[in-house]
Parts: structure tokens; C-alpha cells; sequence
């Protein structure tokens, strides 16, 4: 008797092969040490045909074995690297990026006799993006000097506060001088940031205490609620009055530019302001 096991058996005395088809999935079988053994020598018929068992110990190397499977422990990490925003780039220790008119305040105020710079800028203006190198080397170049960037888009309401309606803009301050200049620049023409900084960016002491923002420019970001005027050291009870009067001022302003915008909307309606 012959056995077969790779695809099919045949068994002696027979012209058939009995093929055997396994279905995925089912457990595997491997050579390995199974005994068949016949106890009774009889014949018996296969399909029709006689077969002849005899009483003979028939070694075979079957084994009915389920496949080993080794775990494999899979790890997998996605790393999704955020590209820095053109703004973002190559920015210097003493560049700030403030996020409120809070934060700007107390940065002037805080800053001493050092010189502070003010960079007010936008996201999709493209003078600012061309400017932003230049203005990082300049930093680097001047590490005393201090660079508060204001993202205008990010701060509407406290640059209309600030009167900035073109960018970019930069404003310079020092001590208890208060604000220095102020003007507008492009990558053209940053000759005047040069200058200016040539100008004040020597060293100095100022007599009397940091002034930081102008007084009615504290005002109009206290009467707007961006800022605390109760917050600043200098804050006395007659301006605690004309913070009240200013915020009731501009309860009343804020109403009347509503009224007026209801008439003008029909006249405006089509057109594009855009920001130079």
C-alpha cells in the first residue's frame, strides 16, 4: 500500500486517486510520526474494487498538527509634522508674539528703558511676508531691542483701537518717552526701520516711570473691555471715572454705527475694502 500526501493518496490494487482538497482555513497537516495499523487482515471493497489489508504496521510520518502561529507585536507611529507659518519662522528670543491687548500693555510697561518695537502685521499680506527676514536679522543684530509682533488679524478690534489701518506697521518706544515714531514700511523701503533704529536704539535712561500706550489709547481699549485700567500702577480714581464715562461713550457710538450702517448697507453693497 502506497500513501501519498502532498496533493492526493492512491491506494494499491486501484487505478483511482482520491484527491483531497483542503479549504482555507483548515488546520494544515505535517509529516510527522502517526502509525496506521489494520488489525484484521479482510478484504473490503473500495468504489466497486476489492482491496487487500494486511495485518502490517504501516509507518507513516502524518501528523495532524494545527499550524504554530507566532504574535508578532506591530507598532506603527504617525508622526505629522506641522510646518511653521511664515511668520513663525526663523523668529529671534527677543521677538514676542502677543495675543492680547492685556499682554501689550503690561510687555511696554515692563520693558524699562529698553527699546520696544512693534510690529503690527498680517497673515495674507504679502509686504509683511516679504519684510519678515529682514526684520529677523535686524532683531538678531539689536538683542537689546524689543519686538512685539501683533497679528492684526488675530487683534482687530485692538488695532482699530490703535488707529493701525496699514500694514505692515511698526511703532518704537523707550521708557518714560513713550512712543518714539511710528510709520509704515516695505521691503523697499526699509531704510526707514534702519534709521529709526540707528536713531533710538542707543542706549539711554529715561527719567520717571514707563508710559508705554498714550493715554487715550489705554482709554479707548478700557472702554472696550480688552484691557483693565485698574490693572496699571499709575491708575487713580479720576480714571476710573473716565473709563466709565468712556465705556458709556462708546455704548452710545456703537449704536449710532449700527443705525448708520442699516442706511449705508444698500450704497455699499458690491464693493471690496481692501487693506493696503
Amino acid at each position: 500500500m502506497s500513501c501519498c500526501l502532498k496533493a492526493a493518496f492512491s491506494v494499491s490494487g486501484s487505478n483511482e486517486t482520491i484527491i483531497k482538497n483542503r479549504p482555507i482555513g483548515y488546520l494544515g497537516v505535517s509529516p510527522s510520526i502517526v502509525t496506521l495499523q489494520f488489525a484484521h487482515s479482510k478484504s473490503k471493497k473500495f468504489m466497486g474494487k476489492p482491496l487487500e489489508f494486511s495485518d502490517q504496521k504501516i509507518g507513516s510520518n502524518w501528523n495532524a498538527k494545527a499550524p504554530r502561529y507566532t504574535p508578532v507585536n506591530a507598532q506603527a507611529s504617525i508622526c505629522i509634522s506641522k510646518a511653521l507659518r511664515w511668520w513663525e519662522k526663523t523668529l529671534k528670543p527677543n521677538m514676542i508674539e502677543i495675543h492680547s491687548a492685556q499682554e501689550l500693555v503690561d510687555n511696554l510697561l515692563n520693558a524699562g528703558d529698553r527699546l520696544v518695537i512693534i510690529d503690527f502685521y498680517s497673515p495674507g499680506c504679502g509686504g509683511c511676508k516679504a519684510l519678515h527676514p529682514k526684520i529677523c536679522q535686524l532683531a538678531e543684530s539689536n538683542p537689546d531691542a524689543i519686538i512685539l509682533k501683533v497679528n492684526y488679524e488675530e487683534l482687530r478690534t485692538m488695532c482699530h483701537s490703535l488707529h493701525i489701518h496699514v500694514l505692515p506697521f511698526f511703532r518704537f518706544y523707550r521708557g518714560a518717552e513713550g512712543r518714539l515714531c511710528s510709520f509704515s514700511c516695505t521691503n523697499a523701503t526699509i531704510k526707514k526701520f534702519k534709521d529709526a533704529l540707528a536713531k533710538y536704539g542707543t542706549e539711554r535712561c529715561s527719567l520717571g516711570p514707563t508710559k508705554g500706550l498714550e493715554e487715550s489709547e489705554l482709554l479707548a481699549l478700557a472702554s472696550s473691555g480688552q484691557i483693565s485700567r485698574k490693572l496699571q500702577p499709575n491708575f487713580t480714581e479720576e480714571d476710573n471715572k473716565k473709563e466709565k464715562e468712556g465705556l458709556a461713550l462708546n455704548e452710545v457710538k456703537l449704536s449710532n454705527a449700527y443705525g448708520k450702517e442699516e442706511t449705508k448697507m444698500g450704497s455699499k453693497e458690491g464693493n471690496t475694502v481692501l487693506m493696503a
